[in-house]
């Protein structure tokens, strides 16, 4: 099992960058994909044709998110915290991914990246 963290900053406020990530709506615009999304913990979710799915475990709107990610059978959850930090009008994205499985962490690191942040990134501030 791996962990993954990652930073980036987003010129937008955070209220913004928060919706992005929960609104089934906004998340087909920046990826491109049907989002299945509630925005209310213990409720299920499905993302990029359900390339992605899990659970809602948190919501503190804006400015956390923590979701449990499925990746079949496996002794540790797979958790996915997102938190969001205003800074001047601009958002700073703070992202912990824990326990991913060593046979996907290559694909979930460059799906994060190319798919996901960059993706996220590049609709908001466009």
């Amino acid at each position: 099992m791996k962990d993954l963290r990652k930073t980036i900053h987003i010129k937008v406020p955070r209220e913004e960058v928060f919706n992005a990530l929960v609104n089934p709506l906004t998340i087909e615009l920046w990826s491109g994909y049907e989002a299945i999304m509630e925005s209310s913990p213990g409720t299920e979710f499905s993302m990029f044709e359900g390339d992605i799915t899990g659970q809602i475990r948190v919501l503190d709107p804006p400015r956390f998110v923590e979701q449990e990610w499925y990746f079949g059978e496996q002794e540790k959850k797979s958790i996915v915290s997102i938190e969001l930090f205003d800074e001047k009008g601009k958002t700073r994205l703070e992202l912990n991914h824990t326990n991913i499985p060593d046979e996907a962490f290559s694909d979930i690191m460059s799906g994060w990246n190319e798919f996901y942040l960059s993706a996220l990134k590049s609709y908001l501030e466009d």
